[in-house]
């Protein structure tokens, strides 16, 4: 290896992850001789290198994390590259990281700050990378930065910025709601409605800065413009309007406006608010409410805002007692994070994605890029009788239509694009029917469930359940329908990683060839995305 170049070298490590060492001692024997290419001048080495160390060593999770401090090196320095390709790959790379080990970088935390030549789509991934870096000891240095970042030209960064700061201040609270009520004073229409956002969603995770954000909030209305700006301040208003004394004449203005609001989603927050806070001040919003509602129901030619003003009518008909049920409800605890997941993920879950396009497009979108397939909107499938001739197999173009041909002398199977099947109608039609087949597929690393949703999409098999990543036994569900009316209805199970994927299939109408067709279909658009052996 050492006499070949950069590329080269990559080309090996990414062929070595092929190889599956057959006791402890080679392992780490392989490890020891590759060892060097992690301090290789090649960011491609390096990445190419760290893969390797992060698959092989899946069940050493001491040895991963070793190799991630030792690269950590090399990756900032490649965020930190003239090249701006290499350094948003890197910060894509650096994010992946910071899921599994929170705070691995915290120490170098000024290397993500932005400079001003820095395109946008790079500062925006350092910001995100920054609100994961917070601590007690940055937090000062990392606001103040941000908080500069929230006067850039560019209003998209700006906005980011103060979202941002909106995301810390679910940890940090005071110091942030300082630094956004000190941004209202701009009187700058696209940082008010960014701040008020950030203070809706703020209040709701932490209650004990309501009375804060409410002083802030009077002379908003008079700068905000945009819809999201607008639906956040009328939701606080509504929300929390007995802590604001102009409160009900803020929304007068915007009821008195109601005829010339172009934003149907406006309209229906302001129903909302206004009835929640008729609740809490009804003497001052009895007469106002009562206009907003008339003119949602005989006027508003919007029939989401018109239904919306008649649902509301309705319940005001069965008395206070019920809105109050109704809008009043007890809340989630937000102290239970129900909002987001901060779940250390382990390394495992994404190694295997580590130096590949999926960082950077991120997982769904990837699954999208490389399961979908142009093509008409039926596909046609041979099933195979003879296990002789499976070699005859093969994927061919006809124009513009593609046509999976296992075995040309049989009937084919066309499966239609939509079946309309609720999941109560499944449920019923699964436990009335018996398994028609049943398989045991040989399975490689962690379920995907995107992925396998998609390429399943592809061939016209629809998703009815299926269980979130990481949970065993892993369970999913689907069906499909061929143009003869017959229904295959699917079952996968996979109780532990690296263990057989178990299939259980059912059929509305015995027909063995076709069961056997929708097999093979099913197993090659499986097998094609989702870790199949061959």
């Amino acid at each position: 290896m050492a006499d070949l170049d950069q590329w080269g070298q990559s080309e090996v490590l990414a062929f070595l992850l092929r190889y599956r060492p057959r006791s402890e001692e080679e392992l780490f024997n392989i490890l020891s001789l590759l060892d060097g290419y992690l301090k290789s001048s090649s960011p491609s080495v390096v990445m190419a290198a760290t893969k390797l160390f992060l698959v092989l060593a899946r069940e050493y999770p001491h040895v991963q994390a070793d190799v991630l401090v030792r690269v950590k090196g090399p990756l900032l320095a490649a965020c930190t590259s003239e090249s701006r390709e290499l350094c948003f790959t890197a910060l894509c790379h650096v994010r992946q990281i910071l899921s599994s080990l929170p705070g691995h970088f915290s120490s170098h935390y000024k290397k993500f700050f932005c400079s001003y030549s820095e395109p946008h789509y790079i500062k925006c991934q350092k910001m995100e990378v920054l609100c994961e870096l917070v601590n007690d000891e940055n937090v000062q240095q990392v606001l103040e930065e941000l908080k500069g970042y929230c006067t850039d030209i560019s209003v998209e960064l700006a906005q980011g910025a103060i979202s941002a700061i909106g995301s810390i201040a679910r940890t940090y609270t005071e110091q942030c709601v300082g630094i956004l009520t000190e941004l209202l004073g701009l009187q700058q229409e696209h940082i008010t409605s960014a701040v008020v956002q950030a203070f809706r969603d703020l209040v709701w995770l932490c209650p004990q800065c309501t009375d804060a954000v409410c002083q802030a909030l009077p002379g908003c209305e008079d700068i905000i413009q945009d819809s999201e700006g607008k639906q956040a301040l009328i939701w606080l208003l509504g929300a929390h309007g007995e802590k604001v004394p102009n409160a009900p004449y803020v929304l007068e203005d915007f009821v008195e406006n109601v005829k010339t609001e172009v934003f149907p989603a406006v309209k229906m927050e302001l129903l909302t608010a206004l009835v929640r806070l008729f609740l809490s001040r009804p003497a001052e919003c009895q007469d106002m409410l009562g206009r907003l509602l008339y003119h949602c129901i005989e006027e508003e030619k919007d029939m989401s805002v018109r239904d919306r003003g008649l649902f509301y009518y309705r319940l005001l008909q069965s008395g206070v007692d019920e809105v109050k049920r109704v809008l009043c409800s007890p809340k989630s605890d937000p102290s239970l994070g129900l909002l987001e997941d901060q779940t250390e993920q382990p390394v495992n879950t994404w190694a295997s994605e580590f130096n590949t396009l999926a960082p950077i497009y991120g997982k769904a979108r990837w699954a999208l890029v490389t399961a979908h397939q142009p093509g008409e909107p039926c596909y046609a499938f041979s099933p195979c009788t003879d296990s002789g001739n499976r070699g005859t197999g093969s994927l061919i173009s006809e124009g513009s239509k593609e046509v999976l041909k296992v075995h040309p002398d049989t009937g084919s199977l066309t499966l239609i694009p939509d079946v309309a099947l609720t999941a109560e109608q499944f449920e019923k039609t699964w436990l009335s029917l018996d398994i028609s087949c049943q398989q045991s597929l040989p399975w490689v690393g962690t379920v995907h469930p995107d992925t396998i949703q998609t390429a399943l999409h592809v061939v016209h098999i629809q998703t009815i359940a299926m269980s979130k990543a990481g949970v065993q036994p892993w369970k999913a569900y689907f069906t499909a329908q061929d143009d003869s009316g017959c229904l295959f209805l699917t079952e996968l199970l996979l109780e532990a990683e690296d263990s057989g994927m178990q299939v259980a299939v059912k059929q509305s109408e015995a027909k063995p060839e076709a069961l056997q067709a929708f097999m093979s279909v099913f197993r090659t658009a499986v097998g094609a995305v989702a870790g199949l052996r061959s």
